[in-house]
């Protein structure tokens, strides 16, 4: 019988194509990838986001390939805090690099053979001064020359051609007001740009498969403050953790997510963006806002926070005792040190079944997906469990979880204790959303 895998795959990665349509994407690629063999898939894979509507911008890095205008050319060249030293006699080769690497992604991103991913494409490409720079100087007495950081991103030049359908290619160079050209570090191009340009996710490509622990084992999720924690702490390769760095740092100034790949897996970026578990680490920006699990010292912002809704009848009341005993089933939505969202999961393990419970969120907040997030916290810990169905009551938000999942069904399909607890004067409405 013929596999249906790939046919179940695609219809189910149609919420993904739907969430990133339209979403500002910036794509981080080093010299080492460009080389690699896998790269044609990774221009494919661009094509497609393209053709799916997401936003797209490249920042790319051309270290080996400097490197190798420079060994060719016999002269010598150091880095120091991660950085090459850009002494001027160095600069016009920098230049044919990254100038020659700029035109080989143009005409890659060009392509459109017949019987190829690439087909009919027919991708606009652009390029330019968006970056002003500003010389790096000299640090701990290294004079670094011409190698320079992010001074501003021309966001409003970025956003028109994104506007149009163009993909935006960053080489990384950046020019100063007074005519000169920087050698910057690709890393803080795309880190910064994806700042400035508020956009929904930064992809970084690495060597492995994402940022590995002590073990060698994948870690599939940081938040920020994890990651920063982590490179206080540990001995990464060099490169590597700068790329870290500029995620954390990306998240820290407004990007949502920031997502680390392998450029050597086939399919990697479609994988990390469209479905459920990823390919790579994700980097997520909770140094000012974090989901988590309950303490007892939120018990007073969770009371704050549901009181209202209690006393509009949506919400049964529940007392501070209560809460107090019941903390360890919560998850909160924090927000610079206040609970602006909640949720509760009571299990029943016999039934294999979770109950989705005490769900709130602040109306200052109701449209900016901290519903959505506390949601994916509960069905993360109830498939940690290995229930198989999460179940909500409701009164007055039926449409809100049936747009994400959830089905009708009867009172006499909660499990025992539930049903024995039920108040019938309430009427609350009974929703299940299976957990495959």
């Amino acid at each position: 019988m013929k596999s249906n895998d790939w046919l179940h795959g695609f219809r189910h990665s149609s919420p993904y194509i739907n969430a990133h349509r339209g979403r500002t994407v910036v794509l981080t690629l080093p010299g080492d990838a460009i080389g690699h063999g896998n790269f044609i898939n990774i221009i494919h894979d661009i094509a497609l986001l393209c053709s799916l509507g997401v936003r797209l911008v490249v920042a790319f890095g051309a270290r080996p390939q400097i490197q190798a205008r420079l060994d060719g050319a016999g002269m010598a060249s150091t880095f120091s805090l991660g950085l090459r030293v850009t002494e001027e006699q160095h600069l016009p080769l920098v230049l044919e690099a990254v100038g020659g690497l700029r035109a080989a992604l143009e005409s890659q991103l060009s392509m459109g053979l017949v019987n190829s991913p690439m087909h009919n494409a027919r991708i606009r490409v652009s390029s330019g001064n968006y970056v002003v720079a500003r010389p790096v100087g000299v640090l701990d007495g290294t004079d670094y020359g011409f190698t320079g950081k992010v001074r501003r991103v021309d966001v409003a030049g970025i956003e028109s051609l994104l506007e149009l359908g163009h993909i935006v290619l960053l080489p990384p160079l950046g020019y100063s007001p007074t005519g000169d050209a920087f050698n910057l570090s690709y890393e803080d191009v795309g880190s910064q740009v994806a700042a400035a340009l508020k956009a929904e996710k930064l992809i970084a490509f690495i060597d492995g498969q994402g940022v590995l622990d002590n073990d060698g084992a994948l870690i599939r999720e940081l938040s920020a403050r994890q990651a920063s924690d982590r490179l206080a702490r540990d001995t990464m390769a060099s490169e590597n953790a700068t790329l870290l760095r500029a995620a954390c740092d990306a998240c820290v100034k407004g990007v949502r997510r920031a997502h680390i790949i392998s450029y050597r897996d086939d399919g990697a970026l479609l994988e990390e963006l469209f479905t459920r578990d990823g390919s790579g680490t994700l980097v997520s920006g909770d140094l000012y806002e974090q989901i988590r699990p309950a303490r007892v010292e939120d018990i007073g912002g969770i009371v704050e926070l549901i009181r209202p809704l209690e006393e509009q009848g949506v919400l049964i009341r529940r007392s501070r005792e209560m809460l107090e005993t019941e903390v360890d089933c919560f998850v909160v939505a924090e927000r610079d040190g206040s609970i602006v969202g909640c949720a509760a999961l009571y299990q029943y393990p016999d039934e294999e079944a979770g109950e989705l419970s005490c769900f709130a969120v602040d109306p200052a907040y109701r449209r900016a997906g901290r519903g959505d997030e506390l949601l994916a916290m509960v069905e993360k810990l109830a498939r940690g469990q290995a229930l198989r169905k999460l179940f909500a009551l409701t009164t007055q938000t039926e449409h809100w979880f049936r747009e994400r999942g959830f089905e009708p069904s009867t009172v006499q399909e909660l499990p025992g204790p539930k049903l024995a607890a039920y108040n019938s004067r309430r009427k609350s409405k009974v929703f299940v959303k299976p957990l495959d």
